[in-house]
């Protein structure tokens, strides 16, 4: 099993890993979630797909099991920032704007972690390992892009899988509904960064 990080200055290096990346991105929030998110030619993105971006994939024999997206928090793309400070400014229908306590952070080692998923085609115990590695590989980017604390929208539970990899998550909003499963604003912060 397989951890790329995607950027635009590298998708031309590995075929087409990106594009089967947006397509599994697709089957897990749009056909499975049944989220109703932008799609173009069996791919999902949105505005925060950007060169600012980083993707990372999870894949093994030509097969997509799993990934994520990391966005700067000092990101800007016309009118938006990232995802988490545009809801709160109001900019994204279906999530709450009282999603985080305190102004969502601008900092240079603050990145967004967003469209975490794992392929719906794994066994249970294929599941846990692809989450793992998931999970390890953002550690790795502490290293690769300088990404210090990581902050999403995840589910409440998500703390007992950081604990297994020594990470702490940090509650930075209440529990909200999206589509209507509960989430909150969780950071972590990645040890090791720049010591």
């Amino acid at each position: 099993m397989q951890a790329t990080t995607l950027s635009f200055t590298n998708i031309h290096e590995n075929g087409k890993l990106f594009t089967d990346l947006l397509r599994a991105r697709r089957e897990s929030f749009i056909v499975e979630r049944r989220w109703n998110l932008s799609e173009s030619d069996g791919m999902e993105f949105d505005q925060y797909d950007t060169p600012q971006s980083r993707w990372i994939a999870i894949h093994e024999g030509g097969q997509v099991l799993g990934g994520f997206r990391l966005t700067p928090t000092t990101a800007r793309c016309g009118m938006y920032s990232y995802m988490i400070k545009d809801a709160q400014r109001g900019l994204l229908e279906g999530i709450p704007s009282n999603l985080l306590y305190e102004q969502a952070p601008e900092e240079q080692h603050i990145f967004e972690f967003s469209r975490f998923f794992k392929s719906k085609h794994l066994t249970s115990s294929a599941r846990a390992a692809v989450q793992m590695r998931l999970l390890k590989a953002l550690l790795e980017t502490r290293e690769t892009l300088g990404v210090r604390s990581a902050i999403g929208i995840g589910s409440p539970n998500w703390e007992r899988w950081m604990k297994r990899i020594g990470l702490h998550i940090e509650n930075v909003g209440p529990v909200i509904q999206i589509d209507g499963t509960e989430n909150r604003c969780q950071i972590t912060h990645l040890p090791g960064a720049y010591q």
